[in-house]
């Protein structure tokens, strides 16, 4: 069973922003899409890439380097050059805390 972090407040992260944590091995970002919250590696499959700046467009996230797309929820590519999917993190609301997975365990 995954152990879980608290990152932020529900209104720390509005509709349409998002929030970075690091890991000692990993960063992600977790981004609140019309009220829901998602949680990606910050990490193109392409190139190694940040995807930190990345625009968002409803449930896809675009690499600004080269434009490859995944969709939020499920890691999976939207738009080439990238081939694989992105890691995606379980996240968890309670009591207006956002949690995500500890990554360091």
């Amino acid at each position: 069973m995954s152990e879980f972090v608290k990152i932020a407040r529900v209104e720390d992260i509005p509709p349409g922003e998002r929030k970075y944590h690091e890991f000692d091995y990993e960063t992600v970002i977790v981004l609140n899409v019309d009220g829901e919250f998602y949680c990606i590696a910050d990490v193109c499959s392409h190139d190694d890439g940040p995807l930190e700046d990345g625009p968002v467009d409803g449930y896809s996230i675009e690499c600004p380097r080269h434009g490859a797309c995944f969709d939020v929820r499920t890691g999976a590519v939207l738009a080439f050059p990238a081939t694989a999917p992105i890691p995606t993190y379980e996240v968890k609301v309670e009591n207006g805390d956002i949690y995500i997975e500890n990554l360091d365990d």
